[in-house]
């Protein structure tokens, strides 16, 4: 099992390139960020975790830059969104940043994905909160379709486009992994459907062996290899090494912890649990 980190990446806490060259330093093997491109000040969506909107949301850099930031600056470790929120973004150009992105780290990029739970945000980029999800995978196949061929069509209801070329091509073959961030049974569907792994919350952990499972038997029934579809828990909720074993011992193939956003408390949590890196190699 791999052990990654995840930062909220804000304008306020430990750099990104800081906190990558920390991590490939102490043997981690991802670095991970999140994204949120605005905050509506008349939001009415209610936090998914209850109570007040915390304040990282406000402040979250963007993504791809802080990932080329780090990618600059280490030569192993592997970058990660955690999610991008591909229903408020251009998917052309945004194939243009992943493929970009993937060749300048040398093909260490993960691209997680997601639809996102903020309406108002999403529907300010023209995204209709309830077709999101189709919004969603229109632009990954649409992706896809350009990463992967010399001319790209494509013909859906949310994206559409005649033959274009596009390049760089990803440095990984077909393309970085696509991971699809969502806890029920219709998002394990989505992940065996177009995408290459699953990320689920660490609030699911007592169900997590439940959800595996389906997530197997639905790519055997789709006639997908199910050890090639990989999950990576997030554990937003907190760890220690007693639960990051636990996790192992599911099956689980990566688990990536949350920073502290402060510097020397980011520091200071990677320190904590490098020693956990060798045992659950």
């Amino acid at each position: 099992m791999k052990l990654g980190i995840f930062s909220f990446n804000t304008d306020y806490g430990i750099r990104p390139d800081e906190m990558a060259r920390a991590l490939e330093a102490r043997g981690y093997e991802s670095f991970w960020v999140p994204e949120h491109t605005h905050i509506p000040a008349s939001r009415l969506s209610p936090y998914p975790s209850g109570g007040d909107l915390p304040r990282p949301y406000y402040h979250m850099a963007d993504p791809f830059v802080s990932l080329a930031a780090a990618a600059a600056v280490t030569e192993r470790l592997v970058l990660g969104t955690s999610i991008c929120l591909l229903v408020e973004r251009d998917p052309i150009t945004t194939a243009k940043e992943v493929a970009t992105l993937d060749m300048l780290s040398g093909g260490r990029f993960v691209f997680g994905v997601g639809a996102g739970w903020n309406a108002e945000e999403m529907e300010n980029h023209g995204t209709p909160f309830k077709r999101r999800f189709k919004v969603l995978e229109e632009r990954v196949r649409a992706m896809q379709a350009i990463w992967t061929e010399e001319e790209a069509s494509f013909h859906g209801e949310f994206v559409a486009f005649e033959a274009i070329i596009s390049y760089p091509k990803p440095v990984q073959r077909p393309y970085p992994p696509v991971l699809f961030g969502g806890a029920t049974p219709r998002a394990r569907q989505r992940v065996v459907d177009f995408c290459d792994g699953w990320i689920p919350i660490d609030t699911l952990i007592d169900d997590l062996a439940d959800g595996m499972a389906d997530l197997r038997e639905r790519a055997r029934s789709a006639g997908r290899d199910p050890e090639a579809i990989g999950v990576s828990v997030f554990a937003f909720n907190g760890a220690d090494g007693d639960a990051i074993l636990r996790y192992r011992e599911l099956g689980v193939d990566r688990v990536v912890l949350v920073a502290p956003r402060a510097r020397d408390q980011a520091l200071a949590f990677a320190d904590r649990f490098a020693e956990m890196v060798p045992r659950v190699a």
